[in-house]
């Protein structure tokens, strides 16, 4: 090649290179990466080969009904696989299908939907049903507009129910990719959304999705751990840039940290002979539509005299009214996402006549499994009713 030519092709690559973003630079030098370091078929035929002999045995992975699959996906959102093994064998036999589920009370649904948490995930579920006029969809677009179906959980059911095409991009795979590439962008920024999906769907065993996205899920669950990850045993650790550069612990990166807050709950089992009184949430708040006991919330955590002596305690009587009262449980700590609640529970015992607490339900004691509770109520009424 002359001077001429190497000027003339310098001059000519200047505003192609300044024309491309930097999200479509950082695609190519992905895309770089990824043929540098491994070719396409050996990193999807590599995993195809590991899951083949490390498959795990899941009752949603022996059936191609779309309807069990969403199921199954809906609950594995928040919930690892095995503590939501028996939840989902419970909930599909009660729900075999769209329209069973469909012609379900919310309530029931939620129910059934109890020790799961999440419980927007239940109502969503059953919203959904109701909009599929008994036939679940059958297309990529359809599925992903049922409310609370997103980009991964469409892509999962279409590859593992219809083979469609589909890249299904959870934790795990952000995990196995971000390691394996040596990919630094935070998971959890738009720049990363975009650089990983197009990564994912770059890797993807398009003759075998299915299978394909089955494998790099469970590799990243059981070989490629968020801790201690099985490195010195792993079939991709002669190729895989997080190991060679010493940086398995610092991959995936995310940006933001996830901020909790404290709620401090003090819950009340009032007991009236045969009796107990329990409240509906209705709030847009946590547990929406799960029921509860009478609730005081303090802005700090209260000492016993402290609450027992405090305006909202003494609001729920009627005036004049004899009651006992007595601790039964204080300092629970419950952890949720975002949120962390310190809760004690009280008991108080009025006449069967009672009028205080009037803005309660009243339900027999021994009716009180018939009402979806939050995991927290439901541990103490196992223990203390």
């Amino acid at each position: 090649m002359n001077a001429s030519t190497v000027v003339s092709t310098v001059v000519l690559s200047i505003p192609v290179f300044f024309v491309f973003s930097k999200k479509v630079l950082a695609l190519s030098f992905v895309r770089l990466k990824m043929k540098y370091f491994c070719s396409m078929n050996i990193f999807s035929g590599t995993l195809l080969d590991w899951y083949a002999e490390n498959k795990r045995d899941l009752p949603w992975r022996n059936t191609t009904d779309p309807y069990l699959i969403w199921i199954s996906e809906i609950i594995l959102q928040q919930t690892r696989g095995a503590q939501g093994y028996e939840y989902f064998l419970r909930f599909i036999k009660r729900f075999p299908d769209v329209v069973s589920l469909a012609a379900a009370s919310e309530d029931e649904v939620m129910k059934y939907w109890q020790g799961l948490g999440y419980y927007s995930r239940a109502r969503n579920l059953h919203a959904a049903a109701k909009s599929m006029k008994g036939t679940f969809p059958k297309t990529y677009a359809e599925v992903r507009a049922l409310k609370g179906v997103g980009d991964y959980t469409a892509a999962a059911i279409c590859s593992f129910a219809y083979d469609m095409p589909y890249a299904a991009v959870d934790g795990n795979v952000y995990r196995v990719l971000s390691r394996y590439f040596g990919i630094d962008v935070p998971i959890d920024s738009t720049e990363g959304k975009k650089t990983f999906t197009a990564l994912a769907g770059e890797v993807l065993d398009k003759s075998r999705p299915a299978d394909y996205n089955q494998a790099i899920m469970d590799f990243g669950a059981v070989q490629c751990t968020p801790q201690s990850p099985n490195c010195l045993f792993c079939p991709l650790s002669g190729s895989c840039r997080a190991l060679s550069e010493g940086k398995v612990q610092q991959l995936p990166v995310k940006q933001h940290r996830t901020k909790t807050t404290n709620r401090y709950f003090n819950y009340i089992y009032v007991r009236m002979g045969a009796h107990t009184l329990i409240h509906k949430r209705t709030e847009d708040d946590i547990w929406k539509n799960l029921f509860e006991l009478p609730l005081v919330e303090t802005e700090k955590d209260l000492s016993e005299e402290e609450f027992l002596a405090c305006p909202q305690f003494h609001a729920l009587f009627a005036e004049g009214e004899v009651r006992m009262v007595r601790t039964l449980l204080r300092g629970v700590k419950h952890v949720l996402s975002h949120r962390v609640i310190y809760t004690n529970f009280y008991e108080v015992t009025l006449p069967d006549n009672s009028s205080s607490f009037s803005s309660y339900q009243r339900v027999a004691v021994e009716d009180l499994g018939r009402y979806a509770v939050p995991r927290l109520i439901h541990a103490f009424l196992e223990k203390y009713v």
